[in-house]
């Protein structure tokens, strides 16, 4: 018998009927920002580097003198190679993004008992598809079919008339369609559902699916009579229905947990209660979400928990904000909500006040997924908000470690290498580019961190790099960002010689100089990594100079940075006394000389580079006018710097020598130099007329200005980076017979003695070099007295000493420098004092 249906109500709850109604109804609820391109459009908004300067130590030459059966030299001081600078700075990128709005929804309350969650799991299922809610939380909204799924929403009557119309109104004489009247008047209700591609949706009702296996059944027994579908096997049949009959059972499980745990939940947060209590229903939804296998795209009921989650998203609190990001990307949204909520991670992460709520969430975790797993080309513009908030925790040392030990290098070099397959003529070449801006930005400060520092020496990362730098090479802001990964990484030695091993390293730099001269931020910062390849090994300084124009390149970057700096002196002086504040030192174009002359320093210690830049007249020429111009009390490092150089440079005794040509006009600013106050900038100075004072000119120069005083007097220092070569040039000054007498009038006799008394076998060169000196200047001794004066017998007595080889090379503890000493007192010191003892002895008794 034929029992009549159950009437089915409409309720008078207001909703949308069509797509188009959802979209519009979702752009007037949510406030969003345009697409725009983010952190590069200007030049306020892409400048992610700060420049504070690095300071570049000094070189310091040792000094190395020939011995003669008649008398002692002092030949040079020997270039010795620059200590690396230290690291430069960065700043804190604060990057405003606008925030984004949510929509409103209708959520349906709990059952009244658990009678009517049986009937509602067993006879109804929801009213909406599943979906990815590809049309909200974003002001460009994506129509409905393009990137998410679409949801049909039709009438009541509509959907019985298409069963009806389906089944051969079979349904209505089953009673499948059961009217579901909840405390809030949310509908609930079977309905028709097509699969139409989509992998979450549902093939059949029960109903439906045991009408076409008893209309096919009775098909088959009506004799003569053939079936419409292709016949199939009863086993076939069989398992088709226990699979579907499963998949059913798992869909009634979950719709009798949403309605327990889950539902009630989003009633809690509809109301809208203190963020704290709001903070606390996102953890248990978190929690419910997770426990009942619903996160990623499995639950059915997508759409309106996320409805539900962006409702909130307006409320200004950022520890709720945090929680709602994390399960919004825990349910694997995409298109314009993975856009959407990379914005919100962004907003939370730029401020560093939520360091501890971040660090305390699992929030990283999702970000990294969204890196490691989303489209490149697809979604790159909420990859690069993703990258940005990544970029900010980085700045935290707990997340820093913890991005580090999950993997954080490896995969953003892997993300690297796929930006750079992106070739330039590809479309997505150009925004890709403000991927790779956050992307570097993250490394370089991931470089700061040990163990992230081991990994990036151990792995493809310079290559990577310097294929991005190339292909960018046109985009000042983005090899800005690649070059300081490579100057933070250049003061490790294992990352310099990887480094140095890139064959087209020297090239690129010099062709990136050219290219940008007039860019400080990246041209220091190159210049900073050639000064640290050329201070390690021959081979890299041999490897710079081979390459074409390279010697150029930097007199070029040489003098366009010193006229910049004598411009913006000249200009500073002219507004002097008319409220200008002071100028600072050193200046960015002074910056960039102090590094830029440490290269040359460096490049100069290699023999055959170093005698071709003495005889190279721009290169020592623009040294010269940087002690002319520039007073010790302006900018000390640039001065001392020069100095250093030109010290380098006079110890190659080469033809055609600037140097040499040069020589009195450099001993004047020399001359400058030596009534400083500061030791360091008098200590250059001197090594310098070390070196000069091999030639009779500067001899005669020394003292007819009486600088060999001044020399005398500094042996009173007790400092051997002091004493050393102001001995050196005594000992060049004893060289003339006419100059001697000088030692004796002045004291120099008697400090000797005591510096030889001082040092002795603590540094048998300083030794060695005093007893040349006094050997020189003994040369034409007829009395020991007449010649050493009071200082006779103490001299003799302590040559006595220094000699006795058992006693004085036991002060050394350390087995190596052990061995180094007693070889050099051997061959150094003991052939010279043994003469010198000599002769004293030989005279002493007259």
């Amino acid at each position: 018998n034929r029992k009549k249906t159950e009437p089915f109500y409409r309720l008078s709850v207001a909703k949308p009927t069509t797509s188009s109604d959802i979209v519009n109804e979702a752009r007037g609820a949510l406030r969003t920002v345009r697409t725009q391109r983010p952190f590069t459009p200007a030049d306020e908004q892409r400048k992610l580097f700060g420049s504070r300067s690095s300071r570049c130590p000094q070189n310091r030459p040792a000094s190395v003198f020939s011995l003669d059966a008649s008398s002692f030299d002092l030949a040079e001081s020997r270039p010795l190679s620059g200590v690396r600078l230290s690291p430069l700075a960065n700043k804190r990128v604060l990057i405003t993004s606008e925030k984004d709005e949510d929509s409103s929804v209708f959520l349906p309350k709990p059952p009244a008992d658990a009678a009517e969650v049986r009937k509602v799991s067993s006879a109804g299922k929801d009213l909406f598809r599943p979906t990815s809610l590809g049309d909200l939380f974003s002001a460009q909204a994506v129509p409905l079919g393009q990137n998410e799924e679409k949801v049909d929403f039709e009438e009541p009557t509509m959907m019985m008339n298409n069963l009806d119309r389906s089944n051969n109104n079979c349904l209505a004489e089953q009673k499948l369609c059961t009217s579901f009247h909840d405390e809030s008047g949310q509908l609930i209700c079977n309905e028709h559902i097509t699969r139409s591609g989509s992998e979450d949706s549902i093939e059949g009702t029960p109903g439906k699916f045991s009408l076409q296996l008893r209309g096919e059944s009775n098909q088959m027994k009506e004799p003569g009579k053939k079936s419409s579908q292709p016949r199939s096997s009863g086993w076939k049949r069989r398992v088709t229905g226990l699979k579907d009959e499963r998949r059913i059972n798992q869909w009634e499980e979950e719709d009798f947990f949403w309605h327990i745990k889950i539902l009630p939940i989003l009633h809690e947060l509809e109301k809208k209660d203190n963020i704290e209590n709001l903070c606390l229903a996102c953890t248990k939804l978190y929690q419910a979400l997770n426990e009942g296998n619903m996160l990623g795209k499995r639950c059915k009921r997508r759409r309106v928990l996320l409805k539900t989650l962006y409702k909130l998203v307006d409320i200004d609190s950022d520890p709720l904000s945090l929680k709602l990001a994390k399960i919004i990307l825990a349910m694997k949204v995409d298109g314009r909500n993975l856009l959407s909520v990379c914005k919100l991670a962004f907003k939370i992460c730029r401020n560093k006040e939520n360091d501890f709520i971040v660090q305390n969430d699992t929030l990283l975790d999702y970000l990294l997924e969204v890196l490691r797993n989303e489209d490149l080309q697809k979604n790159s513009e909420a990859l690069v908000y993703c990258m940005g908030a990544i970029k900010f925790m980085s700045g935290n040392a707990v997340l820093l470690n913890e991005m580090v030990n999950k993997g954080a290098v490896e995969m953003l070099l892997q993300l690297m290498k796929q930006i750079n397959n992106i070739k330039e003529h590809d479309t997505y070449f150009s925004n890709l580019g403000h991927l790779l801006v956050q992307l570097t930005a993250t490394l370089r400060t991931l470089a700061d961190f040990p163990l992230a520092r081991r990994r990036l020496s151990c792995s493809a990362a310079v290559s990577e790099l310097f294929v991005a730098l190339e292909q960018r090479s046109s985009d000042e802001d983005m090899c800005t960002c690649i070059v300081r990964i490579l100057s933070k990484l250049s003061s490790y030695n294992d990352f310099c010689a990887a480094l140095a091993d890139c064959s087209r390293c020297y090239f690129l730099f010099l062709a990136l100089l050219n290219k940008h001269q007039k860019q400080q931020g990246l041209v220091i910062r190159i210049i900073f990594i050639l000064g640290n390849l050329t201070a390690k090994n021959d081979q890299s300084r041999e490897q710079f100079f081979k390459e074409k124009e390279s010697i150029n390149t930097l007199t070029s970057l040489f003098q366009t940075y010193y006229e910049l700096d004598l411009n913006a002196q000249t200009w500073y002086h002219g507004r002097k006394g008319k409220g200008t504040k002071h100028l600072k030192h050193p200046s960015e174009e002074e910056d960039v000389l102090i590094k830029l002359i440490r290269v040359l320093a460096n490049l100069s210690i290699h023999p055959s580079i170093g005698a071709a830049l003495a005889a190279a007249h721009p290169v020592v020429g623009l040294l010269v006018t940087v002690l002319e111009y520039k007073s010790v009390d302006d900018c000390e490092e640039l001065v001392i710097n020069a100095a250093t150089t030109i010290n380098n440079l006079s110890y190659y005794q080469v033809k055609n020598s600037a140097v040499q040509d040069k020589k009195l006009h450099i001993a004047e600013m020399l001359l400058k130099l030596l009534m400083s106050d500061n030791m360091d900038v008098v200590v250059e100075a001197v090594r310098v007329f070390g070196n000069l004072s091999q030639h009779h000119e500067i001899r005669d120069f020394i003292m007819q200005k009486k600088i060999y005083k001044f020399m005398i007097a500094l042996l009173d220092s007790k400092n051997r980076d002091v004493c050393f070569p102001a001995c050196g040039v005594l000992l060049n000054l004893t060289v003339d017979k006419n100059k001697r007498a000088f030692l004796l009038e002045e004291g120099g006799i008697g400090k000797l003695v005591d510096c030889l008394q001082d040092f002795g076998p603590a540094d048998w060169q300083l030794s060695c070099l005093i007893c040349k000196t006094l050997w020189n200047y003994s040369e034409d001794i007829t009395s020991a007295a007449s010649c050493f004066g009071g200082d006779t017998d103490t001299l003799l007595v302590l040559l006595t000493s220094l000699l006795d080889e058992e006693v004085e090379l036991e002060c050394s503890l350390d087995r190596a420098i052990k061995d180094c000493q007693k070889l050099y007192w051997e061959r150094e010191f003991k052939p010279v004092a043994k003469k010198l003892l000599d002769r004293i002895q030989s005279h002493h008794s007259s």
